[in-house]
């Protein structure tokens, strides 16, 4: 991996475009835009390029979309040259991935890492956004393009006495760089959601004790994870526009052998051959198994049922697995993809704790205490998630016309424009932001699709000596009534989820993300078929 330097003191004052973040989004963005000419910086938090991957460590970290599929298609040589090792690939390999993709482009040359945007204040008089940094660096745009990524601010409850824990307190969403010994210690993890479901089982393998603290429990399938061979990548590269394009066609944006079939007009044997199927092949696929598996309740409960069977069939201790058993609905929270979760649940070393039933109330210098027992640890994990989709927004200082923040805009809720950009903020565009596909999606293929329009946005903007665009405020209230009526239409909402916000306390309970991939793509070729119908352009 290249060594970046921590930042460039030689960065211009005036740019045409300001991106944040060195993620998926931040590199394709910047090359996108350096192919129209443009003079465009990428400012970036970390001390390199990988956004998600570059923070989140933790171990068994693993991308729950397939390695072929999770990979940009922009360039035929880049797709036919990088060899994945898995058919789900771990955290190191996507951060190898991104830095050679960040290499192979000379991209570093235009990002200064180690710098946090603090500020970005829209300028009425010169049209520009005047951005500051935590370094002190002020620079002026035409363009500002948040690619601050979906799962970015961690979320951290304010656990009673968290701060007088004297072992070692770990975010998975924060992993330390370096790598993190468990073997024969005592540890405790709060949260069974994706990141902790992927934890648990390695962490298991070395801790003297494992405890796990459970709130909810998930849904989770196998990955059925495995070496992905050289014959097998080399007949999907043969054929690999065919495998892009099918999963542009698809629900989530990549191939879940979507089955447009009805579970409640399947027999008994159909249906459980089907799900047997899907379990059997792994991961989010088992979410293609029935066209109305989201939504209608008696059609994914059926799915639920199967789930829970496996989960008795697999667990030994029955009240271990009643604890394990959701009680929910299947796919309004992220479907999790585990290699071993429920197993490891059989080990003589592992513990789970009810803490819907015996709320954590103190963290204690040594461990915990819940409403009925101490816990003794030596290293605590907070597996608690994220304040995802506008958490990293928000946070930073962004106002636009007016001097309105974009805070108080999104007061009781994110508002946008196809996900792509909000009223009062002109020339201010979000990569997969609330309001698009973004997490209920092939994560790339969103984030190719957002840099490629807004790419074209700007080429269009120049060629017509045009320096501003801006949502009307009809276009963006029609576009979030129509995010909420297609969600309201799905069983999504029945789940207090990080797609609803439900997991941060305050938080509006607003469902964020648009299901509608690939409608959302055709939608957004048709506004600019009409002349960028609901803009203001200028």
């Amino acid at each position: 991996m290249t060594t970046p330097a921590s930042s460039s003191p030689t960065s211009p004052t005036t740019l045409d475009a300001v991106i944040v973040g060195a993620g998926f989004s931040g590199l394709y963005m910047l090359h996108k835009l350096r192919g129209l000419g443009l003079r465009a910086r990428v400012f970036e938090a970390g001390n390199g390029v990988g956004g998600t991957w570059f923070w989140n460590r933790y171990p068994g970290a693993r991308c729950d979309v397939e390695s072929m599929e999770y990979s940009f298609k922009f360039d035929d040589a880049l797709q036919q040259e990088w060899v994945w090792s898995e058919r789900y690939s771990e955290q190191p390999e996507i951060l190898r991935y991104l830095n050679h993709v960040a290499d192979r482009f000379d991209l570093r040359r235009d990002i200064a890492f180690e710098t946090r945007v603090t500020k970005a204040h829209f300028d009425e008089k010169s049209g520009r956004w005047n951005v500051a940094t935590d370094r002190g660096e002020s620079v002026s745009a035409q363009y500002c393009i948040m690619a601050t990524g979906c799962l970015s601010s961690t979320n951290t409850p304010k656990f009673p006495g968290l701060e007088s824990f004297k072992g070692r307190v770990f975010h998975t969403g924060k992993w330390p760089h370096e790598p993190v010994d468990f073997t024969g210690r005592r540890v405790g993890i709060i949260g069974t959601g994706s990141s902790a479901i992927q934890t648990i089982p390695i962490v298991a393998k070395l801790a003297r004790h494992l405890t796990v603290l459970q709130r909810t429990p998930n849904f989770s399938v196998p990955a059925q994870n495995g070496p992905l061979d050289p014959a097998t990548q080399a007949r999907i590269k043969e054929k690999y526009g065919e495998l892009r394009r099918l999963g542009s066609t698809m629900p989530f944006g990549f191939d879940v052998q979507y089955n447009e079939k009805s579970a409640l007009e399947a027999t008994p044997e159909e249906r459980e051959a089907e799900f047997e199927q899907r379990w059997q092949h792994g991961g989010l696929p088992f979410l293609g198994c029935y066209s109305d598996l989201l939504y209608d309740k008696a059609a994914n409960e059926l799915a639920a049922d199967f789930i829970r069977a496996k989960i008795r069939e697999i667990v030994k201790d029955p009240e271990v697995a009643a604890l394990l058993t959701p009680d929910s609905v299947v796919g309004c929270k992220r479907l999790c993809s585990d290699t071993g979760y429920f197993e490891t649940f059989n080990r003589d070393n592992v513990t789970l704790v009810d803490v819907r039933s015996r709320p954590i109330e103190q963290i204690l210098p040594t461990g915990l205490r819940t409403a009925k027992q101490t816990y003794e640890f030596d290293d605590l994990i907070l597996a608690t998630g994220f304040d995802a989709m506008t958490g990293t927004l928000v946070r930073i200082d962004i106002r636009g016309v007016g001097g309105a923040t974009l805070a108080e805009r999104w007061s009781e809720g994110p508002r946008t424009y196809l996900g792509l950009t909000t009223v009062g903020f002109p020339n201010l565009f979000m990569m997969t932001g609330p309001g698009s596909p973004s997490v209920l999606s092939n994560m790339v293929v969103s984030i190719e699709q957002h840099a490629e329009w807004i790419a074209d946005c700007v080429a269009h903007l120049r060629a017509r000596g045009l320096s501003r665009i801006e949502a009307t405020p009809q276009a963006q209230d029609a576009w979030v009534a129509h995010v909420n009526e297609v969600a309201d239409s799905t069983l999504y909402p029945q789940c207090n989820s990080w797609y609803l916000g439900s997991n941060v306390p305050g938080k509006p309970r607003v469902f964020m993300p648009y299901l509608g991939f690939p409608a959302y793509v055709e939608k957004c070729k048709e506004v600019v078929s009409r002349g960028y119908e609901g803009f203001r352009l200028a």
